[in-house]
């Protein structure tokens, strides 16, 4: 599954080693939603941005943040029934990245303006969504942070404690809570019940 926070980079590209400064100095809420604005008009579905931005309530980057560590942006979508992927952080800056992106879609549909849509189509062929790598899968001692000997008792505050971060109501996502829901229940059944 394609998250849109944290970062999810797209298997086999290159990281840019040495980041540098823009020239077009993007701010990053009117460069994300120029992404969208492009797809719409590309007839692309289903875009994902992701970024390690958190997230607002309707899944798209705050704007305002602090720049992250890695400026890196990536950007899924569906496109004539192809999974594409677009990504850049050859910028150190999130907005700027974006701004690449939007810059780069918006070139790519000149070439079906300008009547050499094949070309269009080629090009976008390059751009395919391979699937994520998998991942070996975290136990439910990793995803609640404890030790396997630990009580239950103790499990079970770890637990709560990481709830108050990962729960919708409070900042976190349904897929974080879901992880630690999973997790605490496996650890009780591993337990046995008996601390």
């Amino acid at each position: 599954m394609i998250e849109a926070f944290p970062l999810c980079w797209p298997a086999g590209y290159p990281r840019t080693v040495h980041r540098r400064r823009a020239l077009f100095k993007a701010s990053m809420a009117p460069a994300r939603d120029g992404i969208l604005h492009e797809v719409r008009l590309m007839g692309a579905k289903l875009p994902v941005i992701s970024s390690n931005l958190p997230l607002r309530r309707d899944g798209l980057p705050y704007a305002g943040q602090a720049e992250p560590r890695d400026p890196g942006v990536a950007v899924y979508f569906q496109w004539k029934g192809k999974s594409l992927v677009l990504a850049s952080d050859r910028w150190d800056r999130v907005g700027d990245n974006f701004r690449a992106i939007e810059k780069a879609i918006e070139a790519m549909r000149g070439l079906d303006r300008w009547g050499v849509s094949e070309m269009l189509d080629r090009a976008f062929s390059g751009f395919a969504a391979l699937p994520e790598p998998s991942r070996p899968r975290s136990t439910c001692w990793e995803v609640l942070g404890v030790d396997q000997r630990d009580s239950l008792d103790v499990i079970e505050t770890m637990y709560r404690a990481k709830t108050k971060r990962a729960h919708p109501d409070l900042g976190g996502s349904h897929d974080e809570m879901a992880r630690l829901n999973r997790a605490i229940e496996e650890a009780r059944a591993a337990k046995g019940g008996v601390q």
